[in-house]
């Protein structure tokens, strides 16, 4: 498919590797939605991404009401969409039970269903709504976020959780929605040089590259490219493909 003149929504891209994918999809010739939980949440790239085809909504991506609202709305502007990037995410990291002194405290329930909530719900919702938008006109393509952490990691059983569900709904789509020319696929990033990684404390950042092979952190705009990737080829579906420089956690 190619990119320009397309209709795309990227959700949670009001900072981070959301924000660069729909900069680079605008800047691309695409008519792109940037969506985030509220204003505030975009308020700084939209100061910036003036000049460019944008057009910035507030969506709680676990809002069914919402979520569908919005989806109609570009179909009611645009007449069609053709590009959904399931980017929206977050974490609350904590390990599962902790002893210490003889106390022994445990993931709360609710920092678990938070992140099913935006990272699980959300990617459905919204995948869902993009599916019955795109089965009825041309086709499209379904780019989901996953996350080297689907395999599973130290201190993330909620956020790991969810990234594996992420790439099992991928697959799922990708079988699904094929007769209807839309593709799936997903992108499992491993440490990406993003505003919050680069806040870390430096020694913490020294021992996360070291776990890379190749010694460095990933960037937003190599995340992005690989979203364009599998925009452009026909024939990526039902894959996740691991940008991660090397790294098995």
């Amino acid at each position: 498919m190619e990119i320009s003149g397309k209709i795309a929504l990227v959700t949670g891209a009001g900072r981070g590797i959301g924000r660069r994918i729909a900069s680079d999809l605008a800047q691309t010739g695409a008519t792109v939605y940037a969506c985030d939980i509220t204003p505030a949440s975009y308020a700084e790239f939209q100061a910036e991404a003036v000049g460019l085809p944008i057009t910035f909504a507030a969506c709680d991506v676990t809002n069914e009401a919402a979520v569908s609202e919005l989806f109609a709305r570009i179909v009611a502007e645009q007449g069609q969409l053709d590009i959904l990037v399931n980017n929206a995410g977050i974490t609350r990291d904590g390990l599962l039970v902790k002893v210490k002194d003889g106390e022994v405290t445990r993931m709360p329930l609710a920092d678990f269903r938070g992140v099913l909530e935006v990272n699980l719900v959300g990617v459905f919702l919204c995948g869902r709504e993009a599916a019955a938008c795109m089965a009825t006109g041309n086709g499209g393509v379904i780019v989901n976020l996953s996350s080297i952490s689907r395999a599973g990691n130290f201190g993330q059983t909620n956020y790991a959780a969810t990234k594996a569900g992420v790439d099992a709904m991928t697959v799922t789509w990708s079988k699904e929605l094929s007769r209807y020319k839309i593709r799936v696929a997903a992108i499992a990033p491993g440490y990406v040089n993003t505003e919050m990684v680069g806040a870390m404390k430096p020694e913490v950042l020294e021992k996360i590259v070291a776990q890379v092979p190749i010694r460095r952190l990933g960037e937003m705009a190599e995340i992005s490219r690989t979203v364009q990737f599998i925009i452009e080829n026909d024939f990526v579906n039902g894959r996740t493909l691991e940008i991660d420089g090397g790294l098995r956690i």
